[in-house]
């Protein structure tokens, strides 16, 4: 019976060994007749052989005349193939018909060469300009999923409002028609950009993007494909999971019209959720009042990353200490044109958050403080603003300081002479 067994394991064995091994030798077969059948291969086969007859026919006709060995007869072809110019002076008249041949196929080759090599530099452009390639020598850019009719705007607001972030370090990532992708690139401020073609939710693309060197992204309300407003909150929400799978150390920021979409991107560790529509909506609601509501928001959210409302990082001295002492110090400063009003809690990427609360649950003996930290970080609200908070509210890390600042205008040297 063991025997029986045996036997039938080794004969599945040799089956499926026969079967890998017909699957190889078909595999190669079909790679060598492509090979065989490739213009490559005829190429690198009649330019060695010509080479080879215009030397020993050459050398035939011209022994002991301008030629004395077949040495010379290599160098002189070799020497005229790659650089144009002829060293010797046939005196026969076939040794002259075979370099006069010789010179015409190499113009022929030299043009089929660069004619080749035009095209495929021709053709890399035109795939990077529609978006079809894969970027591979970025690191730590900034992705912008989705497209709008005012791409300009929102893109200069963006650079405006990061100073350490340049055209090239951005990544457009969308299915706008590729007129529109054309004529904002033809602006010289925007031919840097980088722009991959294609739906943002998809994992492939974000691979292009190189996703997971990316340290930022912002989706926004995407309009090119056009649809409701509850496909696009969708596609924001794919997006994010996408991005979050990829590269789960990404700080992501979204903009959706629905607030009923904002749980599932709480979900998705979303860092950051834009509600348009209930932003707009307040806004007409404050400007209704008649009290200028609207006049001072705007001065508060400027484009501008020095003034309006700002958030900075508290120094590591004050980490430990209360708001009270903070604010104190800060206030003393009265070359600052600043006001301190808040802190935002929770902030960074929630991976980071994450990752840090488990090396502080090392250093605690007590199990169950470390179980409840743990519990707590994944109910964290990301980026959690608390104004004017209590004078004992303790500092922690993760913590950021929110100020009014007024942008300082610049000194008229001239005043005052």
């Amino acid at each position: 019976m063991q025997n029986l067994l045996f036997s039938i394991i080794i004969g599945k064995i040799r089956k499926s060994m026969a079967h890998v091994k017909g699957t190889r030798r078909k595999k190669l077969k079909k790679r060598l007749s492509e090979l065989l059948h490739s213009n490559y291969f005829r190429f690198g086969i009649i330019l060695p052989l010509f080479y080879l007859f215009t030397v020993y026919t050459a050398y035939f006709w011209e022994k002991n005349r301008s030629m004395y060995s077949i040495g010379d007869s290599y160098w002189y072809f070799l020497f005229a193939f790659i650089t144009g110019v002829v060293r010797f002076s046939p005196v026969t008249f076939w040794g002259r018909a075979i370099t006069l041949i010789s010179s015409v196929v190499r113009i022929c080759l030299y043009g089929t060469i660069l004619a080749k090599v035009s095209s495929l530099f021709i053709n890399f452009q035109n795939q990077r300009d529609k978006g079809l390639t894969k970027l591979k020598n970025l690191s730590k850019h900034f992705l912008l999923c989705g497209w709008k009719p005012d791409m300009e705007t929102i893109i200069q607001a963006v650079l405006s409002a990061n100073e350490d972030l340049t055209p090239d370090q951005i990544v457009l990532i969308n299915e706008a028609p590729q007129d529109q992708i054309a004529q904002m690139r033809s602006h010289p401020y925007f031919k840097e950009l980088n722009y991959i073609s294609g739906d943002f939710s998809n994992e492939e693309i974000l691979k292009k993007a190189a996703i997971n060197k990316a340290s930022r992204a912002l989706i926004i309300s995407d309009q090119s494909k056009g649809g409701t407003q509850l496909e696009i909150d969708s596609r924001a929400v794919l997006a994010v999971l996408a991005i979050k799978n990829l590269n789960p150390s990404i700080y992501v920021a979204a903009e959706i019209f629905d607030a009923k979409f904002e749980s599932h991107l709480n979900m998705a560790h979303c860092d950051e959720i834009i509600l348009t529509t209930e932003y707009e909506h307040n806004l007409l609601a404050t400007a209704s009042s008649g009290k200028g509501f609207s006049n001072v928001i705007r001065a508060l959210i400027g484009i501008d990353s020095n003034s309006g409302v700002t958030v900075e990082n508290i120094p590591p001295k004050f980490l430990g200490k209360t708001y009270g002492e903070f604010a104190a110090e800060q206030n003393l400063d009265s070359s600052k044109k600043s006001l301190l009003i808040g802190l935002l809690l929770n902030t960074g990427n929630f991976q980071k958050r994450r990752l840090d609360a488990i090396r502080e649950a090392h250093k605690n003996p007590n199990v169950q403080m470390v179980i409840d930290d743990l519990i707590k970080v994944k109910t964290l609200k990301s980026n959690e603003p608390v104004l004017l908070p209590d004078d004992d509210f303790p500092l922690r890390r993760g913590m950021r300081a929110i100020y009014v600042r007024v942008k300082e205008e610049p000194k008229d040297e001239n005043a005052g002479k």
